[in-house]
């Protein structure tokens, strides 16, 4: 059997980049049913661990309908639906991730995935081993910060209240206009929350749900493309199709996690081809062998923590490693003669 590389790979995917209209309405819309269904019940039980059960339960429908919105923007699913539109651009308002900063740097992303020197656009920031030897204290510390787990964990700060929403609109006003609008409307729906039905409804109905939301959207976005046997390249050697398969990660999933996370976890078959559309991804791996043999991670601790642990690329030994493997030699010590 030939194997498929390059333009042929993605021609044998473009099968699969066929929406089901009916599909991808009854995937919207049965999605927004259950996340109000779950929104409701932080809002209307009175017992507390029950409010956090469905404070955890909106979050994590947040992430799936994250994943919807994401497919939308890439045109893989409802492309030129009016109807559509508007649901998915207020959407994007109310989870802190507006239309206008997050197509331009998810675009960028995908035009650029693991090109060394371009990649941290639209994705988290990575150096050389000799580029971070050559930065100041400071310039380390910054690095260092943006790609710690806390910042990772709290992404809800991090990466949507400030860096999608804040640090756009400061960056261009008037390209970013619904940045703002996010954020003034975010800081709305908290102080009329607690103002009217109190500290506890403003915790469980919106604290909860977007820490966890946001949490699990940072790092996936982080851990497919920081994984141990990740790759990456210079602008001369970078290739698409070897980007999409060699520095994206296949993040295996149990099938109710893999049901939140809208199959985003088959992330090399998306890099591959962001017009299939989520619910068709493990379609075209099962058909395609060459799509099967994928780098994986998972969301088990130890994965997890191996994945936190590196910080740069060494091109030497063609890997991401962490802070013991980034520190220069030492110099071997002299020997005195007698």
């Amino acid at each position: 059997m030939t194997v498929r590389e390059g333009k042929n790979l993605i021609l044998a995917t473009k099968q699969f980049a066929q929406e089901n209209r009916a599909k991808s309405w009854f995937a919207l819309l049965s999605t927004l049913l259950l996340l109000v269904i779950a929104f409701s019940g932080t809002v209307f039980f009175p017992n507390i661990l029950v409010r956090l059960v469905f404070g955890t339960l909106t979050g994590l429908l947040m992430v799936r309908m994250f994943i919807i919105y994401h497919d939308y923007q890439h045109h893989a699913i409802l492309h030129r639906s009016l109807p559509a539109n508007i649901i998915m651009t207020a959407f994007g308002i109310f989870v802190l991730a507006p239309p206008s900063i997050w197509k331009r740097s998810h675009d960028y992303h995908h035009a650029h995935n693991s090109k060394l020197f371009s990649a941290s656009i639209g994705s988290y920031p990575i150096a050389s081993k000799s580029k971070f030897l050559a930065m100041t204290p400071g310039e380390r510390r910054i690095y260092l910060a943006i790609r710690h787990p806390a910042t990772i964990i709290l992404g809800y700060f991090s990466m949507f209240l400030v860096g999608m929403c804040l640090s756009s609109f400061i960056s261009s006003p008037r390209r970013h206009l619904d940045s703002l609008l996010a954020l003034v409307l975010h800081a709305t729906l908290i102080s009329l929350t607690i103002t009217f039905a109190g500290w506890q409804t403003w915790l469980f109905a919106i604290q909860v749900p977007f820490l966890i939301a946001s949490a699990m959207g940072a790092y996936l976005f982080y851990a497919q493309h920081n994984f141990p046997t990740t790759t990456f390249s210079g602008k001369e050697d970078w290739k698409y199709v070897e980007a999409a398969l060699e520095s994206s990660s296949y993040m295996v999933m149990n099938p109710v996690m893999q049901w939140f996370t809208g199959n985003i976890g088959l992330h090399h078959i998306h890099h591959l081809n962001s017009r299939i559309p989520f619910y068709r991804l493990s379609e075209a791996m099962r058909a395609i062998p060459e799509l099967q043999a994928a780098k994986t991670t998972s969301l088990r601790p130890k994965d997890v923590m191996a994945c936190f642990r590196l910080k740069v690329w060494d091109p030497e030994l063609n890997r991401m490693v962490g802070f013991k493997e980034i520190r220069a030699p030492k110099a071997a010590p002299a020997t005195v003669k007698a």
